[in-house]
């Protein structure tokens, strides 16, 4: 697909990708998740981007009341999460972790990065509506299952 016409937020993805194996083959792993977070803020920043480090974001329920407050790593530009780890290996744990932020927020857009590893572990995600938090005023989705198997169940059936 030719730059040009690659949707913006894909672009950024890469734009933080290349920024990220860039850091990593500079300070290589080893260090505590907060110097990778300083070095990432700032070669972003270097590049005109808007990055935000440690930006509070809430959890509510389906009425609205705020249930607890979180604190994602990054954001970038407003629309892309971004979950750091310096770990030996990403686990389930930190999976759960960036989907529940990207529900609790709304963001459709994350990347999970591990400085941690000998080689830099990098995991995009992309919340859709099947697994979106809703409000009360709106329809619940189809469970995941429903929606990957209705379209075989009704070709069988017809």
């Amino acid at each position: 697909m030719s730059t040009s016409t690659k949707d913006p937020i894909f672009l950024l993805c890469d734009t933080v990708r290349e920024t990220s194996f860039a850091l990593q083959k500079y300070l290589r792993h080893g260090h505590v998740e907060k110097v990778y977070q300083n070095g990432w803020l700032h070669r972003l920043r270097k590049l005109g981007l808007i990055a935000e480090a440690e930006v509070p974001l809430q959890v509510r329920d389906e009425d609205g009341t705020v249930l607890g407050d979180f604190f994602a790593d990054l954001l970038v530009q407003k629309g892309l999460l971004v979950e750091l780890k310096a770990v030996k290996q990403l686990t389930d744990e930190h999976v759960a972790q960036v989907l529940g932020y990207m529900r609790a927020s709304g963001i459709e857009h994350a990347l999970l990065i591990n400085f941690g590893s000998a080689r830099l572990e990098i995991r995009k995600f992309v919340l859709n509506d099947a697994f979106r938090v809703e409000s009360a005023a709106t329809p619940k989705p189809k469970s995941f299952l429903s929606l990957l198997f209705a379209p075989l169940c009704a070709s069988l059936w017809q």
